[in-house]
Order: C-alpha cells, then sequence, then structure tokens
C-alpha cells in the first residue's frame, strides 16, 4: 500500500514539473498558432491553452510513474546502505557526530551572513562554509563526543552518589548486571554453560541470535543421526535455559542479510552492541580476539581449573592403546586429558608410573608428555 502511494507521489511531483515545464515554454507554443485559434473558448479561457496544460501535466505524470519503479529501488537500495553503516556506528558516536554537524552549520551561516554582500563570493561563501564546517562539527563530534558524554555521565554519577549516601545500604548488589553474553551455536551443543550459569560462577543476561537458533534448527532437521542429536541437545537447552533464566536470558530478533556465515554475523553482533562473546570454536575465538571482541572460551576455563602438571611429577597411569610413533603408549586422566607416554608400548593394557617431562597447553585443550623409566640392567 505505501510503495503504490510512493508512486503516485512521484507521479504527481513529475506532473507538477511537467506543468511548471508546459507553462514556461507557452510563449513559444502561442507564437506557432493563429491568435484566432487561441481565442476560441469560453469565458476568457482558451481551449488549445487547457489541452496544452493537460496533456504537457498528463504525459509528465505518467512518466513519472513509469519510472517510479526505478527510482524507489534505487532509493531503497541507497537508504539500506546508508543504515547499514549508521548501524554500525556506536549511538553515542552517531548522537555526537549529527550535534557537531548542527553546531558546524550555524557556525557557517552566522559567518556567512556577515560576508553576505560581498561581490561574487558573497553568495557562494555560506555554501562552501557549510559544507567545511560540517564535515569538521561531524569529525570533532565523533572523536571528542563520548569522551565528553562520560565525563558528564562521570560528574552526574558523582553527585547522584553524593546525594544517595546515607540509603547506600538500601542498594542491592543483584541490581547491577554485567555485560550480555552472546552463545554461539558450539556453547549451546556443548551444554555446558547450564551448569556454569549455576554454579554462580558465570552471570547474564544472555543473549542468542535468531540466527543461532536457525542453525540449530537446520542442525536438527538433517538427515545426520550424529548432526540431528546435536541440534535437538541444543534446543532443548536454550529451552531450559530459558525456564531457569526467565530475566536472564533473550532471544535477540537481530540478523545481517549481507552476511552467511554466522561466525561472521557473531563477531559484527558482539562489535555493533558491545557485547561478549561466548564460544568453544578455537578459529571463531582467534578472529573475534584478532578484532577487538571480548571472548569467553569454556575450553579455556575449562583447562585452568584442571590440576596443574610440572615437570619432574610421577602419575600412575593405565596405558591403554600404542602411540603413532615407535615406543609410545597413550593414556588418559579422568577429566580426558591426553597422555603421551614414551617407552609405553610395552606396557598397554597395564598400570604404570611414569614421570612427566613436559605439558602442553592451548585453547584447543591440554597433552600431557610422561616417560616410563627403563630399569636398568
Amino acid at each position: 500500500m505505501i510503495y503504490k502511494l510512493l508512486r503516485y507521489a512521484i507521479a504527481i511531483l513529475f506532473g507538477s514539473i511537467g506543468y511548471v515545464g508546459a507553462d514556461a515554454l507557452s510563449t513559444l507554443i502561442l507564437s506557432l498558432w493563429d491568435e484566432k485559434i487561441l481565442q476560441m473558448g469560453a469565458f476568457g479561457i482558451s481551449i488549445i491553452m487547457i489541452l496544452y496544460y493537460t496533456i504537457g501535466t498528463l504525459i509528465a505524470a505518467m512518466i513519472g510513474y513509469l519510472v517510479s519503479k526505478y527510482i524507489l529501488r534505487v532509493g531503497l537500495t541507497i537508504a539500506k546502505q546508508i543504515e547499514r553503516i549508521l548501524s554500525r556506528v556506536p549511538s553515542q558516536q552517531l548522537v555526537a557526530g549529527t550535534i557537531g554537524l548542527l553546531f558546524g552549520l550555524i557556525i557557517a551561516n552566522l559567518i556567512g551572513m556577515a560576508f553576505e554582500r560581498v561581490p561574487i563570493i558573497g553568495s557562494y561563501l555560506p555554501i562552501a562554509l557549510s559544507a567545511v564546517l560540517g564535515y569538521i562539527g561531524i569529525r570533532l563530534g565523533m572523536d571528542k563526543g563520548p569522551d565528553l558524554y562520560k565525563a558528564m555521565v562521570s560528574y552526574t554519577f558523582r553527585g547522584l552518589r553524593k546525594k544517595s549516601e546515607p540509603t547506600k545500604k538500601e542498594v542491592s548488589p543483584q541490581s547491577y548486571k554485567g555485560a550480555t553474553k552472546v552463545l554461539d551455536t558450539s556453547v549451546v551443543i556443548d551444554g555446558r554453560i547450564m551448569d556454569i550459569v549455576k554454579t554462580g560462577f558465570l552471570e547474564g543476561p544472555f543473549a542468542v541470535p535468531v540466527f543461532v537458533l536457525e542453525e540449530l534448527q537446520k542442525l536438527s532437521d538433517s538427515s545426520d543421526t550424529l548432526k540431528r542429536n546435536r541440534g535437538r541437545r541444543g534446543l532443548d537447552l536454550l529451552q531450559s535455559m530459558r525456564e531457569e533464566l526467565e530475566n536472564s536470558m533473550e532471544i535477540v530478533d537481530f540478523d545481517y542479510d549481507d552476511m552467511q556465515e554466522v561466525d561472521l554475523k557473531l563477531i559484527r553482533l558482539s562489535i555493533d552492541k558491545g557485547w561478549k562473546l561466548i564460544t568453544n570454536d578455537f578459529n571463531l575465538n582467534k578472529i573475534a580476539t584478532l578484532q577487538g571482541v571480548s571472548v569467553l572460551n569454556l575450553n579455556d576455563l575449562a583447562n585452568a581449573i584442571k590440576p596443574r602438571m610440572m615437570s619432574g611429577e610421577t602419575l600412575s597411569v593405565h596405558i591403554i592403546k600404542a602411540g603413532k610413533e615407535p615406543h609410545q603408549g597413550i593414556a588418559y586422566l579422568d577429566d580426558g586429558t591426553m597422555i603421551v607416554v614414551e617407552n609405553g608400548v610395552d606396557y598397554v593394557d597395564q598400570v604404570v608410573d611414569a614421570t612427566v617431562t613436559s605439558v602442553l597447553q592451548t585453547s584447543a585443550g591440554r597433552m600431557i608428555f610422561a616417560r616410563v623409566e627403563e630399569p636398568e640392567e
């Protein structure tokens, strides 16, 4: 409905332009027609001139209606591009830049009024000043505006804190919430996030974008049994989180149509909103960190709370299979950490004492290297 109204509005605008153009050319038309023909009409109104203006207006309106579809398509494309650019700009910078632009235009017009009567350049100087000072105002506003805003907020907060010092004890710590944390698909499927939240070591609010839900839906509808089970487990976890964390769990109806990769959407959303990203994905962790996103990796957390192993410590391990290299045996700790045991191939299916030689710690996990000391002959 709105689209049709816009097309009609453009047609009316073109019709008005056609009428103005016909009026401008009326002198030329009058010179081509006989004066007696032009005088034909009633009440002093020439029929020829009425037809001339009517046809000119209708032709222009028809042209406007025909080209309105193209004009609207180009206009909507430009509007989406501007919206996409502005959505990347933080709200504080956007407001500060707009205020800077207004101040720049006001100053430009005040200076332009002083040079209004100067010959030649007097009429064009305000235009040039508006462009230059408007741009300077935008840049200064976007660069310095957030700092001024923070200073004003800090000053206001200090004033309010001084006034509220007598009732300071009445403020509950639960009224303060941390930064919003975005959950990616790997964390939802993993399932450990709910257990960590229950322990109180990680607090909300939590946000799950709609494109993560769509990816989970695709997994749950997959013909692959493993993928289908993972997708359904993720959806069940989100349902449990919504029931148990009513005030700290939110489904964010926010998407980026110009992107296909879910990982890139998560990074862009975290940057635009200033949110933290919770993930188990090693590559997403690296890319997001390089782009300045604050990342919480559950694998890093799991590795951090594992018992530290030092070189020289002795472990009692059960070697379950041979390793890839000759003379190596493979064992595992109770938490799943793999131990590569030198000289352990001869002790498969046996429990032996091995001495730790080194520990390899990465975001992808931890690996321990140990050695079974051969008895001296």
